[in-house]
């Protein structure tokens, strides 16, 4: 039997936030992919190194590797040369090799001494007696890269659940790391509701409009290189809109529609997601976005967002996106599924205080020292979404605070949301 609530109050952000979270678990398949092709995806299995990153010691510059006894020599003859790639011989007493950067030391050699410190000379070098002096000095180890100094064999180098960035594959890649073992791509479902929505490319007709939403969640979910399934617009119809949910739960891991969530006749999407499976959250004390759904179509996570496209922004990175990543297999002990929250100074807070908690819309203006100053945009109305494409983030804005009160907040910076 279908799960119906019936709440006449707002749910907290908070409350929701961790109702929603509870279901938030990666069933997901796993896939072997090249490091090359592995950029934004999700590890299933933690990487293990099976070598030592470097895998012997190397010189960090070009000079001549030696022993710290033969510092002094008056003249210090070159029995080798090394280059990156080759092998080294172990140094005859009281030689030194010329070697450059990248190439492995002789076992016994103590230091490297760069280029610029030596004079080269008939039958080999001598220091330069400035590069010997005790202020300066040369000291046992100096521009001696160690083996095993940046990783070690056996060292666990990312965990379950870390997303791949580019700077994870220069690492991996280090290692000899050829494939990984990541999630499938999480099937993510957008539709959007409303009779009046056309997609451009469309003359507009009276008392139509052309469809942001559609763009505007295709642009967030392939920010988190996640796959689309565009479902489409629904029309304002109870048998369409059953129909349409009904197919996108059979063909995706999880369904997020836009519109049709409030209480109004022409507003089908609630009692659809009732009657095909069951509603646990609706209606947040937030600011834009309240008319925000959570709950399973038949298995199917669902998320409906309101209609107007702020509050499609907002909703989406506050309660989507965290539940998103989490089903992706994002590790939540590293936090990776929440962006980051910098403090700052809002110069123009709200006037009056509101029962919701507010997301404004701002620009930074001044990031000096170490004091952020932010800038609330002139129109925060939910259907204006320019603002956020002038702006920069979104400021936190408590419950029952205003003035003086709400100067004080949390920065969402829209970089660090993907958005």
């Amino acid at each position: 039997m279908p799960t119906i609530i019936n709440k006449t109050s707002l749910t907290s952000v908070a409350d929701a936030q961790q109702q929603i979270m509870r279901d938030a678990t990666c069933t997901l398949d796993t896939q072997r992919v090249s490091l090359f092709h592995a950029r934004g995806r999700v590890l299933s299995a933690p990487v293990v190194s099976m070598v030592d990153v470097p895998p012997a010691d190397n010189s960090a510059m070009d000079g001549y590797a030696m022993r710290m006894e033969d510092l002094n020599l008056d003249i210090i003859p070159v029995s080798q040369r090394i280059a990156a790639g080759q092998v080294p011989c172990v140094l005859e007493p009281h030689t030194c090799a010329r070697i450059f950067t990248g190439a492995q030391v002789p076992s016994n050699a103590q230091l490297v001494v760069i280029q610029e410190d030596v004079d080269v000379i008939a039958g080999g070098i001598c220091i330069k007696p400035s590069a010997l002096q005790q202020e300066q000095g040369q000291k046992q180890g100096q521009f001696i890269r160690l083996k095993g100094q940046d990783i070690t064999t056996g060292q666990v180098v990312c965990e379950t659940g870390t997303k791949l960035e580019a700077r994870h594959l220069g690492v991996l890649a280090s290692m000899g790391i050829e494939y990984v073992e990541v999630y499938r791509r999480l099937k993510v479902a957008i539709a959007s509701t409303g009779s009046e929505l056309v997609n451009p490319g469309q003359t507009l007709k009276a008392g139509q409009i052309y469809n942001s939403n559609r763009f505007l969640l295709a642009g967030l979910i392939d920010q988190l290189g996640m796959e689309l399934v565009d479902s489409g617009i629904i029309k304002d119809e109870r048998t369409t809109t059953e129909t349409a949910l009904a197919l996108a739960a059979e063909q995706a891991d999880i369904i997020i529609t836009s519109g049709g969530v409030s209480e109004g006749e022409e507003d089908h999407v609630k009692g659809a997601v009732e009657a095909l499976g069951q509603l646990d959250v609706w209606k947040l004390a937030i600011k834009p976005g309240k008319p925000l759904a959570f709950g399973r179509v038949k298995q199917t996570p669902f998320f409906g967002l309101p209609g107007n496209p702020a509050s499609v922004l907002v909703t989406f990175m506050i309660m989507a996106r965290p539940f998103l990543l989490a089903l992706q297999g994002y590790s939540q002990s590293q936090n990776q599924t929440q962006g980051y929250r910098l403090k700052a100074h809002l110069l123009n807070p709200p006037k009056r205080p509101s029962i919701r908690q507010q997301y404004l819309r701002v620009r930074v203006v001044s990031n000096a020292g170490s004091k952020l100053v932010i800038e609330a945009m002139t129109n925060q109305n939910s259907g204006v979404l320019s603002t956020a494409m002038e702006g920069h983030g979104l400021a936190v804005i408590k419950v029952n605070t205003s003035g003086e009160q709400a100067q004080q907040v949390e920065f969402l910076p829209y970089a660090s949301y993907g958005v």
